[in-house]
């Protein structure tokens, strides 16, 4: 497994890194004993970077992932949570709750030190605020030495670009917008890079749209979106080839990326995953099935029309 510095940092994360929402039963149950199961072997087989988040199953994914780690060297792994979406228990980027609630993850994670705490989907709240209020909490904690890097996390890539004009962050962790269908996150890629940012690409199957089982009741994408998703995953099943492996491929193919999370929710699953890395990518594959999702290329889920940010 490659292993890569997270910015301008000494963090080196793995390539590929667990995505914690499944460990929280987003996309189906997954139990605890399973849960364990799933990150000791992706331990086992080079993974070394955990993103959870306590609105992931509302904390179940920060309890899970805090089972798993008892007992494991704190060097063996780079850990990621975030504050100000909580799930059941709202909304609240305020100081105050901030520094309540990543005190109550720590103790769900069974740590005193998180790596990379973000700042979770700012686009659902007042960025201004985020700016002057939230990230200068958790840089006060970052000098205390309970968290290493700050950084933000979000789906429209706007935010980022209005978060950097006025503050200095770590990392960021942006989400299907480096995957088959959608990359405009490369376009920013150079600001990061100047701006020694760390880059996170998550959800390269776009939340289950680019898995054989379709994407979840719950999916924000558009219809059309939907569909277009729907025929790639077909033409794939009848080459006998997985979807969800070529996706991950392409997306960790990709440079500029130190890491890309992916959820796993069965032990053979981040086997699969894993092993995928290691084969060659199909570009001619990968041009056919781009060719079908040309109707959807770049559309944000919010509007079914291209992105211009």
């Amino acid at each position: 497994m490659r292993h890569n510095f997270l910015g301008n940092t000494e963090l080196r994360v793995s390539a590929l890194g667990l995505g914690g929402s499944a460990l929280g039963s987003v996309f189906g149950a997954v139990d605890q004993t399973q849960g364990i199961r799933i990150v000791h072997r992706a331990l086992a087989m080079g993974v070394n970077y955990f993103d959870v988040a306590p609105a992931y199953g509302s904390t179940r994914a920060e309890t899970v992932l805090g089972a798993a780690l008892v007992g494991i060297p704190r060097d063996r792994y780079v850990l990621s949570t975030k504050v100000g979406q909580y799930g059941d228990a709202g909304t609240d980027f305020s100081p105050t709750r901030v520094v309540h609630e990543l005190e109550q993850s720590m103790q769900r994670l069974g740590v005193t030190h998180v790596d990379v705490v973000y700042c979770h989907d700012i686009e659902y709240v007042d960025i201004d605020y985020v700016i002057t209020h939230t990230i200068p909490a958790l840089r006060q904690l970052q000098a205390q030495g309970k968290i290493g890097l700050v950084g933000v996390s979000g789906y429209p890539l706007a935010i980022f670009p209005k978060v950097l004009a006025t503050t200095n962050i770590d990392a960021v962790i942006a989400y299907c917008h480096l995957m088959l269908s959608n990359t405009r996150l490369q376009k920013m890629l150079p600001l990061f890079a100047n701006r020694k940012v760390g880059v996170v690409n998550a959800a390269p199957l776009g939340m289950g749209l680019f898995a054989p089982q379709g994407p979840p009741d719950w999916h924000p994408a558009t219809p059309q979106i939907k569909a277009v998703c729907a025929e790639a995953v077909a033409f794939c099943a009848a080459q006998g080839v997985d979807i969800a492996q070529l996706a991950l491929q392409y997306a960790v193919a990709q440079a500029g990326v130190a890491s890309t999370l992916a959820s796993a929710s069965s032990i053979a699953e981040i086997e699969k995953n894993v092993i995928a890395l290691e084969s060659p990518l199909d570009e001619a594959l990968v041009a056919h099935i781009q060719a079908i999702l040309a109707p959807i290329r770049d559309m944000s889920w919010q509007t079914g029309r291209p992105e211009n940010n």
